[in-house]
């Protein structure tokens, strides 16, 4: 695999830049968590028409026709900026119902015009009856899913004869649920539960039964919050090398002493490792490489728990500042929290990848 950048997908990093430097500040940021809105309008309609929401989406449906990398490159640089949104969400909802044979919704997806947010945490059961599929349960962690259109819920079907036969992806009016805000340590970004008290919907609502066709999406959300993460480590080391060059302790900058660059390059390090798992996860899966669902356990796992314990260390090097409320600092260090427990912790992962290397 190639891990060089193609022109255009260079150019697609540095649009991205660019314009989340120009449209999220930090100050943007806390405005919207202030406000408990899940996401600033303009910054949403600058991002569709960037084409973030169709990125992946196929051709013939008004998408880009794109694949996970492209979206990565688009997850990196929204956790760079700590940008609130469920951008990721709803273009790889887009992307799913296009890979599933359910393009109905796409094109509007593709456009910006409706969002949709992924719901994979929580119990949610499915059950059929008659023509309907009814829901109960919870699922959780649910991001922006007050300002969604649509919602992609993971359930445990009843199908078939025994036990749990498996699990069902259904799309939701998210109109139709209820939705309670939940409070976490990310201030970046707005998380819910959504409540199923036997919803019924309707059967053609199912786009997908089969756990593979539901695996890839979980492992591709996985690999998205991992470049989000990425992202994050990214600004945590910038912000951390830059302060140690300017502050001083015994007459000389922080950044001359060997144990704090022996910090930074460890920081550095773990980055290096972190980008390379998590691109080499998104081109396996692009690709369908049957050591996919592997690559992307590994990318979130490594990924995940490398930049939360990187933030804990920027925290460190920053010293009493870095503590501070109005420090910019700990709006990163939570969402790469947040982001550690997002689509499996790593735990789980290292679990799953023993599993499958037995």
């Amino acid at each position: 695999m190639d891990f060089e950048l193609t022109e255009e997908q260079a150019a697609l990093r540095e649009v991205s830049r660019g314009m989340l430097a120009a449209n999220c500040p930090p100050q943007l940021v806390r405005s919207l968590a202030s406000a408990g809105k899940d996401v600033d309008d303009k910054l949403w309609r600058r991002g569709a028409e960037l084409g973030w929401t169709g990125l992946a989406a196929p051709e013939e449906y008004d998408g880009a026709g794109q694949g996970l990398v492209e979206l990565c490159l688009v997850a990196e640089e929204l956790g760079r900026a700590a940008a609130p949104g469920a951008f990721t969400d709803s273009a790889l909802t887009a992307l799913a119902l296009a890979r599933l044979g359910k393009p109905e919704l796409v094109p509007a997806l593709a456009a910006g015009d409706v969002k949709a947010s992924l719901a994979c945490h929580g119990a949610v059961a499915a059950h059929d009856d008659a023509d309907d599929l009814v829901l109960s349960g919870r699922a959780t962690a649910v991001q922006a899913a007050a300002a969604a259109d649509w919602l992609l819920v993971t359930a445990a079907s009843d199908r078939g004869s025994g036990s749990l036969a498996g699990r069902r992806l259904v799309l939701v009016e998210r109109a139709k649920a209820a939705v309670e805000p939940r409070r976490t340590l990310d201030e970046t970004r707005r998380w819910y539960d959504v409540v199923f008290d036997g919803l019924r919907v309707p059967a053609t609502a199912v786009v997908a039964a089969d756990e593979a066709q539901i695996r890839w999406l979980i492992d591709a959300a996985a690999v998205l919050s991992a470049a989000d993460s990425l992202g994050a480590g990214e600004r945590l080391l910038g912000m951390t090398v830059d302060y140690v060059k300017v502050r001083e302790q015994f007459g000389r900058p922080l950044g001359s002493f060997q144990s704090v660059k022996h910090k930074v390059t460890d920081m550095l390090t773990t980055l290096k490792g972190a980008r390379a798992a998590t691109y080499y996860a998104a081109m396996a899966l692009d690709a369908g490489d049957a050591e996919a669902t592997m690559a992307a356990s590994a990318a979130k796992a490594f990924t995940a728990e490398g930049v939360a314990a990187l933030a804990g260390e920027a925290l460190q090097t920053h010293g009493g500042i870095g503590f501070t409320w109005e420090h910019d600092l700990h709006l990163y260090l939570r969402r790469a929290k947040v982001n550690e427990m997002l689509f499996g912790s790593p735990a789980e992962h290292y679990e799953r990848i023993a599993a499958l290397m037995e």
